[in-house]
């Protein structure tokens, strides 16, 4: 941790304040930030050594305790007593949702390795309609915490301003319009750190509640949904609403267009930092600090590959599927496990970290738009709020065939026939190909499982 990100610790000792002693669940936590913050700056192959060192140990247990993996591993040429290489490594067939549903608890550990602690189990959204369940332990959640303390120093955001999240939460737990508060930023930085208070409101919130809550709460650093902060944003400028005291918007969980970066600069004359992650897996990858446009992979905790059609990892400029390994969980081992998601690899950050970089994360492959040539693109449609139709409050995307698409707007007003005609030019525009398109108008366009919104979404199956 560099000079100028000092933060003082929060002391477990009353008789000693300074320098101060935490808590011995802290001490941990801190003492794996402090190598995180010296392997940032290893070279690549450093890291990448490091990471088949830690999968080799993870690959031995599941070969010893998941019988699921036994004869996978050992087809690719693994032997537990011996090295992982990257021949091998390269071997292991990727593990698909499809797999990892029908699988369930046979992808259970049946035994730990000693001090992993408590295991927990957590469920995915089921936004792609195959709900997953997977198991963790005490050690993943507290490297989750030491990325989310690096995240927040990499940042260098101030701890003793508030935080807000607009986010899902159980029923009446966050709802507006009082939300809820908690003492501290959370469980990273509880013991450890001193930190102003945190405020949550439920994502199911309309604009203007969020907006309300927002200028009451006041919060310095705000966390939510590009979908929602989207929708916020667009009700902000209509307005003319901003947000006193607010120094930096957080985003996660969906795929962050470029339309909102700008509109957030436009609007609030704020910048986004953005965090890819997902529910089986946590934190995958971080923006830059220097630069914006590069995510750096957490290689410490997670082995992220983006795999070509024909399963070699792409290059720099390569666009392929993402595959991840968590290299701490022991309870449920998730081996080349293909998330759904599709990302492009970036070259060396000019920052100087070894962390490999994703120069952008693309989505859902269910979000790819596909042509009747056989040919697939991914649908940046976020401007279509400059498509020159006005009253748009809510607007999705949905491709049925290769030739037929249907957008579906919730609007203040009815839209006649020449602002169709402009929504459909717009589209034909921004696709490449003159596709059918035609109209529906919901009152409302729901928000899907785990308060995600999808503004386009491919029902072709390809």
């Amino acid at each position: 941790m560099r000079r100028q990100d000092y933060q003082p610790l929060l002391s477990a000792d009353p008789n000693v304040v300074w320098p101060g002693l935490p808590a011995p669940t802290a001490a941990l936590r801190m003492a794996l930030v402090r190598q995180l913050d010296a392997s940032q700056w290893w070279p690549a192959a450093e890291l990448r050594t490091a990471q088949l060192r830690q999968a080799a140990v993870l690959l031995r247990h599941a070969y010893r305790q998941v019988p699921f993996y036994r004869t996978r591993l050992a087809q690719a040429g693994f032997v537990p007593d011996k090295g992982l290489t990257p021949a091998v490594w390269s071997r292991i067939p990727p593990l698909t949702r499809a797999e990892l549903q029908a699988a369930g608890a046979a992808l259970y550990s049946p035994a730990l390795p000693k001090d992993h602690g408590r295991t927990y189990e957590l469920s995915s959204s089921g936004s792609t309609g195959q709900v997953v369940t997977v198991r963790g332990t005490r050690l993943a959640q507290m490297f989750w915490d030491a990325l989310t303390l690096r995240e927040h120093l990499w940042h260098r955001r101030d701890f003793t301003g508030s935080m807000a999240a607009i986010r899902p939460f159980p029923a009446g737990a966050a709802d507006y319009p009082a939300g809820a508060r908690y003492p501290s930023w959370g469980r990273s930085m509880d013991g450890l750190f001193a930190t102003g208070h945190s405020a949550m409101l439920s994502v199911i919130s309309s604009p203007a509640e969020q907006a309300d809550w927002l200028q009451r709460v006041r919060p310095d650093y705000l966390l939510t949904y590009p979908s929602a902060l989207n929708d916020l944003l667009l009700y902000c400028r209509d307005r003319g609403i901003a947000v006193p005291g607010l120094r930096e918007v957080r985003t996660l969980s969906e795929l962050l267009p470029p339309e909102t970066r700008a509109l957030c600069r436009e609007v609030w004359g704020l910048k986004i930092v953005d965090l890819y992650s997902t529910q089986e897996n946590g934190y995958l990858a971080f923006q830059c600090p220097q630069q914006e446009g590069h995510y750096h992979i957490q290689a410490e905790t997670a082995l992220v590959e983006v795999l070509d059609d024909d399963g070699r990892a792409c290059g720099p400029g390569g666009v392929g599927r993402v595959a991840v390994t968590s290299l701490h969980n022991f309870a449920m081992p998730l081996i080349r496990y293909l998330v759904g998601d599709l990302a492009e690899v970036g070259p060396p950050c000019p920052c100087g970290r070894g962390l490999p970089v994703l120069s952008r994360i693309l989505g859902r492959v269910r979000n790819t738009l596909s042509y009747p040539d056989g040919r697939r693109g991914w649908p940046l449609m976020g401007d279509i709020y400059h498509a020159g139709v006005g009253g748009i409050r809510q607007y999705q995307i949905i491709q049925h065939t290769l030739q037929d698409v249907e957008i579906r707007l919730a609007t203040e007003h009815s839209l006649g026939a020449a602002e169709e005609a402009k929504l459909r030019a717009w589209l034909h525009d921004r696709a490449g190909y003159p596709f059918t398109v035609s109209f529906s108008y919901p009152a409302e366009i729901p928000r899907g499982p785990g308060g995600k919104f999808e503004t386009f979404r491919s029902e072709v199956v390809v």
